[in-house]
């Protein structure tokens, strides 16, 4: 049985992060593949990028876990599927670690992004790899650092989403708006829209308690991104990300209370 890393008792990561998303180290990150190309495809596109510095290969979840006993590291890259330990088994024990390594599956399988969802990994990369996919996977390890990307036990929640085949962990707290579209419901982000298969009503249940409210039958906004409120003719508009939305009339008084009672400064030690 491999020895336990020393990151189970709350290794300090390796490099450092400053605040404009570049490494003040480059990373020192763990790439794990069973198949040898894979693994050396991985390695050559992870060193391409010049926010990591160093690329540990290893080629089983055992042998990952022995560098993990010797070396500390920032982050790991890995596959699903492997022989005895597999991705999903070495995340599970990382996420026992006092302070876990950001995690970015790499694979051919899809099927396991709802696991790797409740896991919390940063990242769920499809193969053949992109360059400007496994760019934006290495933007989110960057942000994990730095506390910037919601890290597992926080308040926020990823959401699994779909993108031209790619599967992907999108923080709720990058939802701006959700639209209604029939019996689905689309989040709108900073960096584009993603289509659920959730109704909306669905989703203004369980997000309710997370900032979001209800301002039409077909929208639902969070209340952190609004950066207007508008009247005219008796119409009231909210602006949530640059876009323009309509508050329906039934749902204007609950939406104007919210938006008052969060105004307000909150007064302690009496009046």
């Amino acid at each position: 049985m491999p020895p336990t890393p020393p990151g189970a008792g709350g290794a300090v990561p390796a490099g450092s992060v400053v605040s404009d998303g570049r490494t003040a180290r480059p990373l020192r990150v763990l790439a794990i593949d069973d198949e040898a190309p894979a693994l050396d495809e991985l390695v050559w596109l992870l060193k391409r990028d010049d926010r990591i510095g160093t690329v540990l290969p290893a080629n089983s979840g055992e042998e990952a876990l022995r560098v993990l006993h010797e070396r500390q590291v920032d982050a790991i890259f890995m596959d699903v599927q492997m022989p005895g330990l597999t991705g999903l088994d070495l995340a599970r024990v990382l996420s026992r670690f006092t302070t876990p390594p950001p995690v970015v599956f790499v694979t051919a399988h899809e099927q396991h992004a709802v696991d790797a969802f409740e896991l919390n990994v940063v990242d769920y990369v499809l193969k053949p790899v992109r360059d400007e996919r496994l760019a934006e996977a290495v933007r989110r390890v960057v942000r994990r650092i730095e506390g910037r990307e919601p890290a597992a036990g926080s308040d926020d929640e990823s959401i699994v989403v779909e993108l031209g085949g790619v599967s992907r962990l999108v923080p709720r707290s990058e939802v701006l708006y959700v639209e209604a579209q029939g019996d689905y419901a689309r989040l709108h982000t900073p960096s584009g829209s993603h289509l659920l298969r959730v109704p909306l009503s669905t989703l203004a249940e369980q997000w309710r308690d997370a900032g979001f409210v209800r301002i039409h039958r077909s929208f639902l906004v969070a209340l952190a991104h609004i950066t207007e409120w508008r009247t005219e003719s008796g119409r009231y508009t909210l602006l949530v990300g640059g876009t323009e939305l309509a508050v329906s009339r039934r749902h204007t008084r609950g939406l104007r209370d919210v938006l008052v009672r969060r105004a307000q400064p909150s007064h302690k030690g009496g009046s």
